[in-house]
């Protein structure tokens, strides 16, 4: 019985390092995934999975950006604080992008703080979930015939102003609402309304995740409590390592595949799965 948990383990952790980065909603994937694939434990650990999950997705960033986004060192710091031994050692442009990051999560951080309950309670269910698909599927197509033969106004993470980032952070709290709609669908979108690059656009949402999804899965874990059984403690450490190693191969499949393509493959992708979901949960009802 264990060995079958651990298999669903390993397809739901497939299926979250895949949708996590691509906009096409790693939550709302689990959720439609959960409904055929059932772990076989309680609510609240189901729950408290579906997030918690998404760590390991969010190591693969830490992993593959490192050099990106740790702030301190002497060597290749071309922006140091000073030529003091002590300043020589901060790196300011990294310091400056996490000012920006952090900006852009504050909305979502506190809605999240106030209503997390309320939110799980009303939003996350296949309804919600179809209806984001296809309503941010669309605003994907959307966008990109808006920007056809625009140049962006933004084509390095250093050009973001600390009043784009709470634009784009704007767009996230939006999926920190609605399940479906993609935390990075949803900033990918805000970022290209306002002439970010697709590149700076991916690249950005990538580090938006790492204190989002820290944040909530503290918040999660700390709802569930600490006290896991042997079993579930298998089964979420196993779900976060397959999810960091396919995290890995697809972040930098979707970095390679946006220098040459637009989003509006995963527009499409979206529209089709939130009607195919209608479709099946509607008949489920009718049937019921």
């Amino acid at each position: 019985m264990m060995i079958w948990e651990l298999i669903k383990t390993i397809i739901l952790g497939i299926v979250e390092g895949i949708t996590e980065w691509l906009p096409i909603s790693s939550t709302g994937h689990l959720i439609l995934v959960g409904e055929f694939l059932k772990l076989d434990k309680s609510d609240d650990f189901k729950e408290m999975f579906d997030v918690v999950i998404q760590l390991g997705a969010i190591m693969a960033v830490v992993v593959i950006f490192w050099k990106k986004l740790w702030p301190f060192g002497k060597k290749d710091n071309k922006h140091p604080l000073n030529k003091s031994p002590f300043g020589q050692m901060i790196k300011t442009d990294i310091f400056e992008m996490w000012i920006k990051v952090l900006a852009a999560c504050i909305p979502a951080a506190a809605v999240g703080l106030v209503l997390d309950d309320w939110i799980d309670e009303h939003f996350y269910n296949p309804w919600t979930v179809a209806i984001a698909l296809i309503v941010f599927g669309v605003a994907f197509i959307f966008v990109e015939n808006w920007n056809k033969n625009k140049k962006p106004k933004i084509n390095t993470i250093a050009e973001l102003t600390l009043k784009a980032s709470l634009i784009i952070g704007g767009f996230q709290l939006i999926a920190a609402i609605f399940p479906g709609t993609s935390r990075s669908g949803a900033t990918i979108v805000g970022a290209l309304l306002i002439g970010v690059s697709r590149t700076v656009a991916a690249e950005f949402t990538f580090y938006l995740a790492i204190p989002v999804m820290f944040g909530a899965s503290l918040l999660k874990l700390l709802k569930f409590g600490f006290n896991f059984s042997g079993s579930e403690l298998a089964v979420l450490l196993t779900g976060m390592i397959v999810a960091f190693v396919v995290s890995v191969f697809v972040i930098k499949f979707l970095m390679d595949y946006i220098k040459k393509h637009d989003f509006k493959a995963f527009g499409w992708y979206r529209i089709v799965l939130g009607i195919l979901v209608l479709i099946y949960f509607g008949a489920k009802t009718i049937m019921a």
